[in-house]
């Protein structure tokens, strides 16, 4: 019971990883960069990149909205304890 409980919660954290991850991103870019769509990044990019380009249009991979949303995560609870300590 504790694997799929364990299991819940990794997917759930890698869901919020990802989405924050494209919503930053597309935020700080501007819309110059996107998210992939679907299994673009298998076909379209080289094995292991954080992005490619398709269509002259910039794409991160899944991979790398998980890494940017965790930074910005861990960033935010960084401000949020030094906020709150004031």
């Amino acid at each position: 019971m504790e694997a799929i409980g364990g299991i819940v919660v990794w997917i759930l954290v890698d869901l919020v990883f990802v989405l924050t991850g494209k919503l930053v991103i597309y935020s700080l870019t501007l819309g110059r960069w996107r998210g992939e769509r679907g299994d673009e990044g298998r076909i379209h990019g080289a094995a292991g990149a954080m992005t490619f380009v398709r269509h002259g249009q910039l794409v991160f991979t899944d991979r790398a909205a998980a890494v940017v949303g965790g930074l910005f995560c861990i960033a935010l609870v960084f401000c949020s304890f030094i906020f709150m300590g004031r």
